[in-house]
C-alpha cells in the first residue's frame, strides 16, 4: 500500500537506471509516485511483483522434500522386500538355502547402510518395547534339534524382546507348543541387563531365566544347558537399523537378528 508523502514526488528522471535496479523494492515504494508502481513493480518475467520472485528457494526446499520422500520410498521398499524374502522360513531357525540367505542378508546390509536412526543408544526410546524375531541366523541343526524335541514333537513357536530402558533390562521369551498336548505349551523366558557400550553398541549381561509350566521345564530339564546356550544374550548387540517398525542388530557371535515391532503386550 502506498502512503501519502510529504514532500513533493520525484520523477524518474531524479533517479539513475542503475539506483532503480538496485535499490530494495521498499525504498523505491517511498519515493516513486503512485502512477509508476505497477511498472516498477512487475518483473520481464511476467506480471508478479519482485517480492515473489525469489522462486529458486521454493524450488530448492521442494528439491529436498522430494530427496527425503525418494529415501523413505527406498527404505519401504527395502523392508517390504525384506519380509517377503523371510516368509515361510521359520525365521531361518532350522537353517535355509545358501541363496535365500545371500539375498535375506544382502536386504539388511541395504537397510543398515541408510539406518535413518544411526545413533540408537543415544535415543533409546526408539528401542524400547515389545519386539517380536522374524529372522535370526541362529541355527538349530542335526543332534541339537532332535535332542531339544524340536522336530515333531515340541514345536517352537513365536520369540519376543521387550526392552524396558527406565530398569536396563531386556527380557527374550521364547514360546513353545506341542500338538495335542496343551500342558507341554509354554515358555522358556530370559532376563538380561544392559548397558551402553558406545553410540550403537549395548553389552549383555545373563541375569535369570526360567520355563513354564513344569511339564515343559520336564521335557527340556536333560538339556537345558543346550538350550540356553543357543537363546542366552550374555555378549555385546550393536544395533545396526531402527526405525518405527523394525529393528536390526548384530552380536558378538557373528548373529544376525532381524525384529518388527508388536504392539500386543499380551504375549505372556
Amino acid at each position: 500500500m502506498v502512503t501519502n508523502l510529504v514532500q513533493p514526488p520525484m520523477t524518474d528522471s531524479h533517479l539513475s537506471p542503475l539506483l532503480c535496479r538496485t535499490m530494495n523494492i521498499m525504498k523505491l515504494q517511498r519515493f516513486l509516485p503512485a502512477t509508476n508502481n505497477s511498472r516498477i513493480n512487475t518483473s520481464r518475467f511476467g506480471e508478479r511483483p519482485l517480492w515473489f520472485r525469489p522462486i529458486t528457494i521454493i524450488k530448492v526446499a521442494e528439491h529436498n522434500s522430494g530427496s527425503g520422500l525418494v529415501e523413505y520410498e527406498t527404505l519401504a521398499q527395502k523392508k517390504r522386500e525384506l519380509y517377503h524374502a523371510v516368509e515361510g522360513i521359520n525365521r531361518g531357525i532350522f537353517g535355509i538355502q545358501s541363496a535365500k540367505k545371500s539375498e535375506i542378508e544382502s536386504l539388511v546390509k541395504q537397510l543398515e547402510s541408510q539406518n535413518p536412526n544411526p545413533y540408537p543408544t543415544l535415543e533409546l526410546e526408539k528401542v524400547a518395547g515389545c519386539w517380536r524375531l522374524v529372522y535370526s541366523t541362529i541355527s538349530i541343526l542335526g543332534s541339537k534339534r532332535t535332542k531339544l524335541g524340536l522336530r515333531d514333537f515340541i514345536s517352537l513357536d513365536d520369540f519376543f524382546q521387550t526392552i524396558d530402558i527406565s530398569q536396563s533390562k531386556a527380557v527374550n521369551m521364547i514360546k513353545f507348543s506341542a500338538k495335542g498336548l496343551s500342558l507341554l505349551s509354554g515358555q522358556l523366558s530370559i532376563e538380561a541387563s544392559f548397558k551402553i557400550a558406545s553410540t550403537t553398541r549395548v553389552d549383555i549381561n545373563f541375569e535369570n531365566s526360567t520355563i513354564t509350566p513344569d511339564q515343559l521345564m520336564n521335557v527340556f530339564r536333560k538339556n537345558y544347558d543346550l538350550l540356553l546356550g543357543i537363546f542366552n544374550p550374555e555378549g555385546w548387540l550393536e544395533i545396526t537399523y531402527v526405525d518405527e517398525t523394525m529393528r536390526i542388530g548384530r552380536d558378538d557371535k557373528g548373529n544376525i537378528f532381524v525384529l518388527e515391532r508388536f504392539e500386543d503386550n499380551n504375549n505372556s
